[in-house]
C-alpha cells in the first residue's frame, strides 16, 4: 500500500512562471510583444535600463529602499516602468525600436 504522499503528482510548472522576469516586466508593460526570444528580450531589458529616464527612476527606487543585491535590479526597473505614464512609455519604447534599429 503506498503512502498517501506517494501518489500526488507534483503539478506542472504554468507557462507563465517558465519565462524570465524581466521578458515578463516588459510584455507587462507593452514594450515587447510575448512571442519575443528570451534572449532578444533581455538585449531590449538592457537597453531599458540604460535609458536615462528609467535610470532616473530606477535610482529613486533603489534609495529609497536600499536595493543592493543585483535580482532587486529587476524589481527597481519594473517599479520605474510602473511610475512611468502611458505616454513616457511610449517615448520609451520608440527610443528602444530606434536603438535596435540603429544597433
Amino acid at each position: 500500500m503506498k503512502h498517501p504522499k506517494q501518489s500526488k503528482r507534483v503539478p506542472p510548472i504554468p507557462s507563465a512562471l517558465a519565462v524570465p522576469s524581466y521578458h515578463r516586466i516588459l510584455v507587462k508593460h507593452g514594450l515587447i510583444e510575448k512571442t519575443l526570444s528570451i534572449s532578444d528580450a533581455y538585449k531590449v531589458f538592457l537597453n531599458v535600463g540604460a535609458d536615462p529616464a528609467v535610470e532616473k527612476l530606477r535610482r529613486k527606487v533603489e534609495r529609497g529602499s536600499k536595493i543592493k543585491h543585483v535580482p532587486a535590479l529587476y524589481l527597481a526597473t519594473a517599479m520605474a516602468l510602473q511610475g512611468m505614464t502611458k505616454p513616457e512609455l511610449d517615448a520609451l519604447k520608440l527610443r528602444i525600436e530606434k536603438k535596435a534599429v540603429i544597433s
